[in-house]
């Protein structure tokens, strides 16, 4: 295909990887349906019947330069699908581009530097942004030497769908010095141990047959699990003083 397309246009300069991506893109889209898409097959690829007529039909075009000139003098018109191409091609190339400064930045930057992504809606745009990136991974994941680069080029590919679609990435990072930085589910967890521990000391305090409530303040020494009164010292025999 892409040796077709470089004789029908040698004045445009496409790898082969970026025409497989245009007209998946085209295909996927459904910008044309199936009678469309067999017609501009049939004008791109020429008959052997429609050959032999244009062979036929030389002759007579030498005989006529008059109608040669009228018709290089005619003005061309400009569809405008073409518009739509060209534009769609752009678009491709800017989510290459950004796909790929997402993944050399991902490799680049430690984890726990890496930026918080949000958790974006399943829309028909974002999915048709998706379907358009992942033809583009083929290439970085025939590369990739370990899973460290699979994650580099994963967590690169899902940062780059958030720049296309112009979600807010937060910048702070994963790790940082502040209490918020704390994942919730630790959070849980620290909270659960702290009750527990309350009301272990309790237990504690009711079997040794303090039973006042009215005492508030208490410590607990984990380490013999011995209920103590606030401002006393616990001795490794239970003895209090």
């Amino acid at each position: 295909m892409h040796r077709l397309f470089a004789e029908l246009e040698p004045s445009l300069t496409v790898t082969e990887q970026n025409l497989a991506d245009r007209v998946w893109y085209i295909l996927r889209s459904n910008i044309f349906d199936v009678t469309e898409l067999e017609r501009l097959r049939r004008e791109a690829v020429p008959s052997s019947d429609e050959n032999a007529t244009e062979e036929d039909a030389a002759p007579k075009m030498v005989e006529q330069p008059a109608n040669v000139d009228a018709a290089v003098n005619t003005p061309v018109v400009v569809d405008s699908n073409d518009d739509g191409t060209v534009a769609q091609e752009l678009e491709l190339e800017h989510m290459r581009s950004t796909l790929e400064e997402a993944i050399v930045e991902t490799r680049s930057t430690p984890l726990e530097n890496r930026p918080r992504l949000p958790r974006i809606a399943l829309s028909k745009r974002n999915r048709a942004v998706v379907r358009a990136l992942n033809p583009m991974l083929v290439t970085y994941f025939d590369a990739r030497r370990d899973l460290c680069e699979t994650d580099s080029i994963l967590f690169g590919a899902a940062l780059a769908v958030c720049r296309i679609i112009g979600a807010k990435v937060s910048t702070a990072g994963r790790a940082t010095g502040h209490s918020s930085a704390i994942p919730a589910w630790r959070r849980r967890i620290e909270e659960r141990i702290a009750k527990a521990r309350a009301l272990i000391g309790r237990l504690i305090c009711f079997r040794s047959g303090n039973n006042r409530p009215r005492i508030v303040r208490t410590g607990v020494c984990w380490d013999k699990c011995q209920f103590v009164p606030a401002g006393y010292n616990a001795k490794t025999d239970g003895a209090h003083r």
